[in-house]
Order: C-alpha cells, then structure tokens, then sequence
C-alpha cells in the first residue's frame, strides 16, 4: 500500500465519523420548528459543547487529510 491509500483510508473513516457527529447534535425542535416554532437563542454546554467541538476538529482534520489525499495522488 502506498501512502495515498493509507490518507484514502482516513479521509473515508473521518467522513463517516463526521456524519455520525453532525446527526447527533440536535437544536430545536426539528420539524415543528417549519410551523413557526420559537427560536430561542441556547448556550451550548455539557455534552453539547463537547460534540460540537470535536465535530469542528474532525471537520478540520478532515480538510487537511483531503488536500493530503490530493496532494500525494
């Protein structure tokens, strides 16, 4: 295996972790939200604060195993 693959790998297990991390994260009501649910201004805390940053620091790792994964093909 060459290096690219290894970064192909990663890039392919950091996006399914990424989409597992977006989906958890829930704000508001979801579909009552459509009909004119409140929009209340929420601080993120616990374990909200927690997906939410290692969500922005696997969206980054992300990124710089994609240029990677284009750089070395």
């Amino acid at each position: 295996m060459e290096l690219a693959d290894y970064f192909r790998v990663a890039l392919i297990a950091l996006s399914i972790i990424l989409v597992f991390l977006v989906m958890i994260q829930v704000r508001g009501g979801g579909f009552g939200d459509m009909f004119g649910g409140s929009d209340l201004y929420r601080t993120r805390r616990g374990v909200e604060r927690t997906v939410f940053n290692t969500t922005a620091v696997v969206a980054g790792l992300f990124l710089i195993v994609a240029f990677m994964t284009a750089y070395f093909n």
